[in-house]
């Protein structure tokens, strides 16, 4: 599972409001006037503000042009940083992503949120070290986040340091006991250690939390073919992928990090002739 909170807390960054005057200067082409940073401040505040309103709305594309432009007007505010980095990952562009916040935490070095959504991004452009070391940063500053805990793990995982993974994951479970993703995400990490039956356990206490996800159902199905269970495995596949359909798609598995030896055993799993047709009866193809 690979649990993203894109935007933060992005929404409740900006408590200051501006009320800019006209614009009273005239240019003439090609002389361009030279204005003072301090009058176009406001106007760069305001685009920002204007950034935020957009994404409330999801319009993100128009709240990135807008927060663009703010950081032209006011570079020295980490805010201005910190929302155009968060657009820049929401669009998909992870090393904008990583400049901008950088820029921020140049401004703001002590600010816990710029911290995480830099880790963050990190994560997102495979710098999983790097990833590592800023939420470690950012967790000295505030240990009581969920989400960063668990991105902590994630990391982990990827650079297949076990203990270190479901350690993190372990006390972003205990900050909130319904986080369900971080309770699968100590199954993923079990499995891949070689801890199989620890796995299935782990997986099982997650659907105790919430029966309606697919992602630990599918684990549980994978892991009992492996054992020799193809009747409940069978049964469990069918589940799995009418709950959610995407989990028949191989991609879709890596991204959501299930490792090695979790993916090897998947795959021959939809090699069984019953679990085969199962697949293509349910799948649901991935957006491009």
């Amino acid at each position: 599972m690979l649990y993203r909170n894109w935007l933060l807390s992005v929404l409740v960054l900006l408590g200051v409001t501006f009320n800019p005057g006209r614009v009273k200067a005239q240019a003439v082409i090609p002389y361009s006037p030279d204005v003072d940073s301090e009058v176009l401040a406001p106007y760069g505040s305001q685009l920002l503000q204007d950034a935020v309103q957009l994404i409330r709305f999801q319009e993100y594309d128009l709240a990135l042009s807008r927060a663009k432009l703010a950081a032209r007007l006011v570079p020295n505010q980490y805010e201005t940083w910190f929302i155009l980095g968060t657009l820049h990952l929401q669009q998909g562009h992870s090393q904008a992503g990583v400049d901008a916040f950088v820029k921020a935490r140049e401004l703001a070095p002590d600010e816990a949120e710029v911290l995480f959504a830099l880790g963050n991004s990190y994560f997102q452009l495979g710098d999983y070290e790097s990833a590592v070391t800023t939420l470690q940063d950012g967790l000295a500053l505030d240990s009581g986040n969920t989400q960063v805990f668990f991105d902590l793990g994630n990391s982990y995982l990827q650079l297949q340091q076990f203990p270190d993974a479901i350690a993190s994951y372990q006390k972003s479970f205990e900050l909130d006991e319904e986080f369900w993703p971080a309770k699968n995400n100590i199954g993923l990490a079990e499995y891949e250690a070689g801890n199989k039956d620890r796995a299935i356990a782990l997986w099982r206490d997650t659907l105790a939390i919430d029966e309606s996800q697919a992602e630990p159902t599918l684990a549980i199905a994978v892991a009992l073919y492996n054992q020799g269970q193809q009747g409940e495995a069978i049964r469990m596949v069918t589940q799995a992928l009418r709950l959610d359909g995407k989990y028949g798609n191989l991609d879709y598995l890596i991204m959501n990090l299930w490792g090695e030896n979790l993916m090897a055993d998947t795959k021959v799993f939809f090699e069984n002739p019953t679990v085969k047709r199962i697949v293509e009866d349910n799948l649901v193809p991935l957006e491009e």
